[in-house]
C-alpha cells in the first residue's frame, strides 16, 4: 500500500475514533424523542422564510444526538426548520420504520405549513428514507433526499451477530427490501443526492453507498478521506449537504427533464478543505 494511502487510512481511523467517542459522549441527550409542536390552526397564515423543512434520520442503533453539528450548519444556513426524527433500535421491519417516518413527515408538514420536505439520511437512515419515497407515495412530499453511507445496494461487511438483527438482514445484498428499492419508479419525482466514501469500512464493497437506478434523478458525490461515522458530522460534508438542498431549483433549470439519470461529483473529506 502506497504511503499516502496508508497515511489517509490513518487519518480516517484516528476521525473515527474521536467521532465514537462523541458519538458514547453525546447519545443520552439523543434518546428522548424529539416533539413536535402542535399543529397550526387552519386559519393561521402558512410562515414564511426558512426554507424548506429538513427531517433528519439517523442510522443502525444511533439516535438523533448524531445530527447536532449539522443541524446547527442547517440553522447558520437559514434552515429554520430542522427536526431529527428516530425510530426504535427494536424495529424489525425498514417498512414499518418508513411507514412512522411518514407519519412524522405529515406532522412536520402540518406543524409548519409547508407542502415539501428535505430528507437526509445517514446509514441505514438514508435506504428507511428511500423506501418511503419510493415505496410508499413519499415522492409527493420530499424534494430531495440527501443520503450518507446508505447501503443502497447492500452491505456484506462482517460484524459477530450482526445478523441476528432483522434491519441488518435487510441491509444484507439482495434481501427482499432491496429488491423491492431495485424494482422500477417511474415517475418518482424526488432529487436523490448520495454521498458515499472511499474510506468507509461499514459499507463492503464503498461503492454499495452509490445510488443507481435508471428511473431515479440521481447525483453520486464521492467523499475522500473519511469514514462512515464522520459523514454526518464532517465539515465537508456539511457544505456539500447544504449545496446539495440548495441546488435543485438550479438543476431544475438544466437539461434533465423528467427522467431520471446519474450524476457524479467529488469531495474532498480533509480538513485543510472549506
Amino acid at each position: 500500500m502506497e504511503f499516502a494511502k496508508v497515511t489517509a487510512l490513518l487519518r480516517a481511523t484516528t476521525l473515527e475514533a474521536a467521532v465514537l467517542t462523541g458519538r458514547l459522549v453525546l447519545y443520552p441527550s439523543g434518546i428522548v424523542p424529539e416533539r413536535l409542536a402542535p399543529a397550526r390552526p387552519d386559519d393561521e397564515p402558512v410562515p414564511l422564510g426558512g426554507g424548506r423543512p429538513v427531517v433528519l434520520l439517523h442510522g443502525f442503533v444511533d439516535n438523533r444526538s448524531v445530527f447536532l453539528l449539522l443541524r446547527r450548519a442547517l440553522a447558520r444556513h437559514g434552515r429554520h426548520h430542522v427536526v431529527s426524527l428516530d425510530y426504535p433500535p427494536l424495529t424489525g421491519d425498514l417498512r414499518t420504520a418508513a411507514e412512522a417516518l411518514g407519519r412524522r413527515i405529515e406532522a412536520v408538514l402540518a406543524r409548519t405549513g409547508r407542502t415539501e420536505v428535505d430528507l437526509v439520511g445517514h446509514s441505514l437512515g438514508g435506504l428507511v428514507a428511500r423506501y418511503y419515497v419510493q415505496c410508499l407515495g413519499g415522492d409527493a412530499r420530499v424534494r430531495t433526499l440527501v443520503t450518507l453511507g446508505t447501503p443502497h445496494a447492500g452491505t456484506s461487511v462482517a460484524a459477530p451477530l450482526a445478523d441476528a438483527h432483522p434491519l441488518v438482514r435487510q441491509m444484507r445484498p439482495g434481501s427482499e427490501v432491496l429488491r423491492e428499492l431495485a424494482a422500477p419508479a417511474p415517475g418518482c419525482r424526488t432529487r436523490f443526492v448520495s454521498f458515499w466514501s472511499d474510506l468507509d469500512r461499514i459499507m463492503v464493497p464503498v461503492e454499495t453507498a452509490r445510488l443507481d437506478h435508471p428511473d431515479l434523478r440521481v447525483h453520486n458525490v464521492r467523499v475522500s478521506g473519511i469514514g462512515h461515522l464522520a459523514l454526518p458530522v464532517h465539515p465537508t460534508v456539511a457544505t456539500g449537504i447544504l449545496t446539495a438542498l440548495d441546488g435543485d431549483a438550479a438543476e431544475d433549470r438544466g437539461a434533465e427533464g423528467a427522467g431520471g439519470g446519474t450524476h457524479e461529483g467529488t469531495a474532498e473529506g480533509s480538513s485543510s478543505v472549506a
